[in-house]
């Protein structure tokens, strides 16, 4: 075992330099795995914000390196992977392959990395489950009042009014749910909420999906009929220049009247002051948000509004679905080193040849 290990380890007839943005909470022992059996050295930042990044590159720091991984928090030390950080990567590292930390990657441009020959992976799949379980505790908890009921017996209202003065909710049953991009996310919500009997279960994406995915599920062929015939709307989109503020004043007016909304994607993909002015005026009658606009500087007006649901981006916020995305990031190192290929290539970048 000892020799095939060792043999194994020099099999790729490379070393690779890591460089490891952000925490590792969970998998460091997987990442001490890969230590052991390849030629890997992992170099961290001390930077905190994208100007010390930013010198540290521009100083040769990270000369040597050929991969990076990256989490959602290391944004604070980076500032968004966009066109002028990745150009210098480009320019001042030897990078070739990224990984991010999540199913989204909006923080990453990835044509820009396609147009570098930078490889972008992602951790599809193993967030879907933890995120579909919030997007039904923000559906069931927004139609009923759950959050104010709560806040209004911490407050001592129980003993003076019905339910602590809650408003009385409404039940899913027979009301029509409208899922906004039916990927892993989207299609999970769905296995989710079919005991919950909605009438009809209704979902647009850029392509109609197969009858064997679609489990059912009503194709939209746009988004304006989603939004007219759903009395819910969940939304599981990615965002991007296609995608942000989808949900505005103009989307907000053709939706029926009282819409619950669900937003378990990316804040950007609402117009929050459209939103805000909808859920004070009855137009929409709840709202349940995980993500927002600004965050971690969010509305206070509007997350405090009576009708409004709301976490702070918890979405997979579990440790068991930390600790897979984490090993799998490690695992795409290794294909790396392997295959010269990530795991998981974005969507963006599967028709590039590097």
């Amino acid at each position: 075992m000892f020799i095939k290990n060792i043999c194994r380890k020099y099999s790729t007839g490379k070393s690779l330099n890591v460089l490891r943005l952000g925490p590792t909470r969970f998998a460091q022992q997987a990442w001490n795995d890969l230590v052991s059996k390849y030629n890997v050295n992992i170099i961290e930042t001390n930077a905190g914000n994208r100007e010390e990044f930013i010198s540290e590159l521009k100083s040769g720091k990270f000369s040597n390196i050929n991969f990076i991984t990256r989490t959602f928090e290391s944004i604070k030390q980076t500032g968004m992977v966009d066109k002028e950080l990745l150009e210098l990567i480009n320019k001042y590292t030897q990078v070739k392959a990224m990984s991010h930390n999540g199913a989204g990657y909006d923080q990453v441009d990835a044509i820009e990395c396609g147009k570098l020959g930078i490889q972008l992976s992602n951790v599809p799949n193993l967030v879907d489950d933890a995120t579909a379980d919030t997007a039904v505790y923000l559906l069931i908890g927004a139609m009923r009042n759950f959050q104010i009921s709560s806040e209004n017996m911490k407050k001592g209202l129980w003993k003076t009014k019905k339910c602590a003065g809650t408003p009385i909710g409404n039940d899913p049953e027979e009301k029509v749910l409208g899922i906004l991009g039916m990927g892993g996310i989207g299609r999970t919500i769905r296995d989710r909420l079919l005991p919950f009997k909605f009438s009809k279960i209704l979902y647009h994406n850029r392509n109609k999906l197969s009858e064997e995915l679609e489990k059912g599920a009503i194709y939209c062929q746009n988004v304006e009929e989603l939004f007219e015939k759903s009395d819910v709307i969940s939304i599981s989109v990615p965002l991007n220049k296609n995608t942000h503020h989808i949900i505005n004043e103009k989307s907000l007016n053709i939706m029926k009247d009282g819409v619950v909304i669900i937003n378990t994607s990316r804040g950007p993909v609402i117009d929050e002051p459209a939103l805000k002015i909808a859920l004070k005026s009855g137009k929409v009658s709840a709202f349940g948000g995980d993500v927002w606009e600004n965050e971690p500087n969010v509305d206070m007006e509007l997350i405090e509004l009576p009708n409004v649901t709301c976490l702070p981006h918890m979405g997979t916020h579990t440790v068991e679905t930390m600790k897979a995305m984490e090993e799998f990031v490690v695992k795409n190192v290794e294909k790396y080193i392997e295959t010269n290929k990530v795991l998981s290539i974005v969507p963006e970048l599967k028709n590039i040849k590097f």
